[in-house]
């Protein structure tokens, strides 16, 4: 019985600490200051980011940003939007590049090649960790996590 209450004390130490992780690495998904675009639903950026789509609402093309040397941001990003693990979403991007429908995200290196990015093309749309926000790029989604 002991044991029991200690693995229950373990498990919610853990999941306070995790708590207060969570805030300091919630995701958002951002454009270029400039970008007209003002909010994305859930399934406007689904659509965006698993090839669906091209463009933003108003039509003007959408370039879409993975993250490639921060594996544990992006799996947070892809489960937190469609649900899968990274290795169900690389999968699904083989079989989608192979068929030639779609072309997936373009790579950058790390956050801060992402925000350079997005401040010198207006089309770019990406995820950052929220505490990595400039004056130079606008929210347009915020994870309810």
């Amino acid at each position: 019985m002991l044991g029991l209450t200690l693995i229950k004390a373990v498990a919610l130490a853990g999941s306070i600490s995790l708590s207060g992780m969570a805030s300091s690495t919630e995701l958002v998904v951002v454009v270029h200051k400039d970008n007209p675009t003002e909010t994305l639903t859930r399934s406007q950026l689904i659509d965006l980011y698993m090839g669906k789509y091209v463009a933003f609402p108003d039509g003007s093309k959408a370039q879409p940003l993975d993250i490639d040397n921060d594996e544990a941001t992006k799996e947070q990003f892809y489960k937190a939007l469609v649900g899968m693990p990274l290795n169900r979403v690389n999968a699904y991007w083989s079989r989608i590049k192979f068929s030639g429908r779609a072309r997936p995200p373009v790579a950058q290196q790390d956050q801060q090649a992402v925000l350079s990015y997005i401040e010198s093309t207006g089309s770019a749309i990406a995820y950052i960790h929220e505490n990595n926000l400039t004056d130079n790029v606008k929210v347009v989604y915020r994870f309810d996590e």
